[in-house]
């Protein structure tokens, strides 16, 4: 039975191993193997997993190189269910759809923000408080300005009645 293709690319994948790596610091600092993984078969999958370069299968207790040139174990190697690196409690395929799970959430999670935040920015349009409020000032702004002038002009005929009316050019009369 061959494994199911989860639909990963070797970059995700790549990733994924990255994400584990830093997950997993004490696996990462590990001094470089002096023995080769095959003679820690039929032990525990602690001791095999204490070298960082090799690869546990539960399904037959055997401890392996990982294979480094591909990114995930392929099936003839190990099944993804029973294959395990870095820890003896995560298997591949568990930690796939876990990392894809949570990188679907923050992909999910950014684009819930984006469309908030543009619908915020939409909608900061004034409201009909604020138009109401903008027309009222308006209005008043236009009366007072009526009422300016029709006082100014009351007061020029009273000015001209009475002589009082400043002329722009003062030596007109002469």
């Amino acid at each position: 039975m061959a494994p199911a293709n989860l639909g990963l690319t070797p970059h995700w994948v790549m990733l994924l191993g990255a994400v584990l790596l830093l997950l997993l610091p004490g696996a990462s600092a590990q001094e470089p193997p002096r023995v080769g993984c095959s003679e820690y078969t039929n032990r525990s999958c602690e001791e095999c997993l204490r070298n960082v370069s090799c690869l546990w299968c539960n399904e037959n207790k055997a401890c392996l190189d990982y294979p480094v040139r591909k990114i995930l174990p392929p099936a003839s190697l190990c099944k993804l269910s029973s294959a395990r690196w870095g820890v003896c409690w995560v298997n591949f395929e568990a930690l796939i759809i876990t990392m894809s799970v949570l990188g679907g959430s923050v992909l999910l999670g950014i684009t819930v923000c984006c469309c908030y935040c543009c619908r915020r920015k939409k909608s900061r349009k004034p409201d009909k408080s604020d138009e109401r409020a903008m027309r009222e000032q308006e209005e008043r702004r236009v009366r007072q300005e009526e009422r300016r002038a029709e006082m100014k002009s009351r007061h020029d005929e009273i000015r001209k009645k009475y002589g009082l009316f400043k002329e722009q050019n003062p030596y007109e009369k002469f």
